[in-house]
């Protein structure tokens, strides 16, 4: 790496987040468990059930080239669930997406399609 390709940013222009990044730190993970779990934005999802499985809907789009980083132990288990593993991780995307549409309902209707 040559010293022209280094880029630098400064934080001058960027806005300062929301988060209490001190109080986050100072709380047990039994605490953060617990405030995630009395979110009424955050349902618990469990996956242990199969049920959950069965309501996630295979639909099959049209690909298209889309770049997504997943961890290398969560492919590989999806991998080793059947050549089906993309479908998969695609059902249970929209799951999740629509088990929390009432967050953004304005950003999503751009990208709802008919199933073929």
């Amino acid at each position: 790496m040559s010293e022209k390709d280094i880029v630098t940013r400064k934080q001058h222009g960027r806005r300062k987040g929301k988060t209490d990044w001190a109080r986050l730190k100072a709380m047990t993970e039994e605490e953060i468990e617990a405030n995630a779990l009395s979110d009424p934005d955050n349902p618990p999802m469990d996956f242990t059930r199969p049920d959950t499985w069965q309501r996630a809907a295979m639909f099959f789009y049209p690909r298209g080239l889309v770049r997504l980083n997943i961890n290398p132990d969560i492919l590989a288990w999806f991998q080793g669930q059947g050549e089906d593993y993309r479908q998969q991780i695609g059902a249970i995307l929209r799951q999740y997406m629509e088990a929390n549409e009432h967050t953004e309902p304005s950003s999503r209707d751009k990208f709802k399609k008919e199933a073929p």
